[in-house]
């Protein structure tokens, strides 16, 4: 049985242009191909909808060289 999808808000430090937000959005769908990613590069959010758990997403964007923490979920 799939997990249902959360809504998830993270603080993702070091992201400073769109290449980065590319990079964010592209770690977190490998992790989870369904998610849908909206950063916000001004104030250094992410919020996503995903299957996947809040420390997978913090992990992964932290291997792809950010700082990411949950602000939600």
């Amino acid at each position: 049985m799939e997990e249902p999808r959360k809504d998830l808000l993270m603080q993702v430090d070091g992201m400073t242009c769109q290449g980065c937000v590319t990079s964010v959005t592209k770690a977190i769908q490998r992790l989870d191909p369904g998610a849908k990613v909206n950063v916000d590069l001004e104030h250094g959010r992410v919020h996503v909808t995903t299957r996947a758990q809040s420390v997978e997403v913090a992990r992964d964007l932290d291997a792809a060289g950010y700082e990411a923490r949950a602000m939600t979920g």
